[in-house]
């Protein structure tokens, strides 16, 4: 196949940092198969990500590839304060409070920046700290100051994260700060943001909303890192564009030892909408330090598109690792040899297996069509010409062992069609020709002159009145 398709196709999401926002660290890791590039938006201020996303679009026109910008909102991220010195060790079974008046509270009280905790919390309610190394057991509550037994002891620092599993946080998700931010990320015109701690559909349609009176329609990424968001996903997956499985405080609200189960669960939810799913967190961390992963990590990042997931995300190893390229390789390795055998998820047989007499989509009936003709037929390539990018991603449902090709009039459609799976999106110019003609100028022009072609598309803003159909023909 000719150089416009990469080694693999699951999707590859890099989150830029010190280690690798230089413009030559980012052409490489680009070439190494880097499909999205994330700015951590909790870190840095704004003048910072401005010069990152100039960098990162420099390295994208210099390589002649195309990268998507996800912009990653804070959130409403409980911390602890400052602490004075490098730490603090809290010892099993001693006496601790959590205050957020320290003005008022007791000189060995810990501070954290969160107001409404002790809003929530009552005696008896577990508190992790630190990803949930640290365990406290609240005792009583008394205004600003939760007064708590530690449980599991360990040592403290600054600004470390506060976990409460199974309480709702009252309000709003989306912060101030993340509407400055928002704002400022819109202005810069990247492709897609994530909104963090998303507890239920109204945090997403909030941002939306917002987006739109600002003029922007950017593709909304829910993070689903709170155990109410994993009750509501099939709410939250109809309003948002996207998920990722963000598994680092995922793992702390939910128990341990359900997070593989509920990673399976969130994937293929997604797949039945056609939604695309960014798993992340911890998938070859080790990397951070050393060249090469651990067994288990290499194991962690197949059995993630084995489930389904439409991208594989780095977050410390490209941000602040010693070998963010390495670690982009390494993942377009393992994906390439996933991807070789013969992936058929849960989704799969959801779509196919489904009475005839039960109600479905005109687009999801041509989607299991096209699967059909393409299992038969072993085309050289799917083309789906695409204005909103959906019928491409209902087919990347099945992930296919071909290559969907998605012509597009739309730039922005392209740029959202990085985080979908098996896809490679091509900006056309508007025309009247025929898609078959299209299709035949854009193969030969790319050194693809033989075999079979499965094309499908349906009414379009241009096209309004046309049919759903499949084609087949030959090169």
């Amino acid at each position: 196949m000719t150089a416009i398709f990469p080694r693999n196709k699951t999707k590859i999401v890099c989150t830029i940092g010190p280690a690798s926002r230089h413009p030559k660290i980012l052409e490489r890791m680009i070439r190494a198969g880097m499909n999205v590039a994330r700015l951590n938006m909790a870190h840095g201020d704004t003048a910072y990500h401005e010069e990152t996303i100039r960098q990162v679009r420099a390295a994208a026109a210099a390589t002649g590839r195309r990268i998507a910008i996800l912009a990653d909102l804070p959130g409403p991220k409980m911390r602890l304060g400052k602490l004075p010195g490098p730490g603090r060790e809290l010892r099993s079974d001693e006496p601790v409070t959590l205050t957020a008046d320290p003005a008022n509270a007791d000189q060995n009280a810990i501070t954290m920046d969160f107001q409404g905790l002790a809003e929530v919390v009552k005696p008896g309610t577990t508190i992790f700290l630190n990803d949930g190394f640290l365990q406290l057991q609240v005792k009583s509550v008394i205004g600003p100051h939760i007064h708590c037994r530690v449980q599991v002891g360990g040592v403290i620092r600054s600004h470390n994260g506060i976990n409460v599993p199974g309480i709702i946080i009252p309000g709003s998700q989306f912060t101030a700060n993340d509407q400055r931010l928002l704002e400022f990320v819109l202005q810069q015109n990247v492709d897609a943001v994530s909104i963090s701690f998303v507890q239920n559909a109204q945090d997403v349609i909030q941002v939306r909303e917002l987006s739109a009176n600002l003029g922007k329609q950017p593709f909304l990424v829910a993070k689903i890192e709170r155990a109410n968001a994993v009750k509501c996903i099939d709410e939250i997956l109809e309003a948002a564009d996207a998920i990722m499985v963000a598994r680092g405080d995922l793992g702390v609200e939910t128990p341990i030892e359900t997070i593989a189960m509920t990673q399976k669960l969130l994937i293929e939810r997604a797949n039945l909408l056609g939604k695309p799913v960014i798993t992340a967190t911890q998938m070859l961390e080790s990397m951070v330090h050393n060249r090469r992963p651990t067994r288990a990590e290499a194991t962690d990042v197949a059995n993630a598109i084995l489930d389904g997931t439409d991208c594989i995300m780095l977050s410390e190893e490209s941000a602040i690792g010693n070998y963010p390229v390495d670690a982009v390789k390494t993942m377009a390795k393992i994906a390439h040899v996933t991807e070789a055998h013969h992936i058929e998820p849960r989704v799969r047989k959801d779509l196919l297996g489904k009475r005839r007499t039960d109600k479905r989509r005109v687009e999801d009936v041509v989607a299991i069509e096209v699967f059909t003709a393409v299992e038969r037929l072993q085309p050289r390539l799917v083309i789906a010409p695409t204005d909103s990018g959906a019928t491409p991603r209902r087919l990347s449902r099945f992930k296919l062992p071909y290559w969907i090709v998605a012509f597009s009039i739309s730039e922005a459609t392209c740029q959202q069609l990085c985080f979908t799976y098996g896809v490679v999106p091509i900006k056309m110019p508007a025309s009247e020709q025929p898609w078959r003609q299209v299709t035949r100028a854009w193969c030969a022009e790319h050194g693809i002159t033989t075999g079979r072609i499965v094309m499908t598309h349906g009414p379009s803003r241009t096209k309004p009145k046309d049919s759903n159909f499949v084609e087949v023909f030959s090169l």
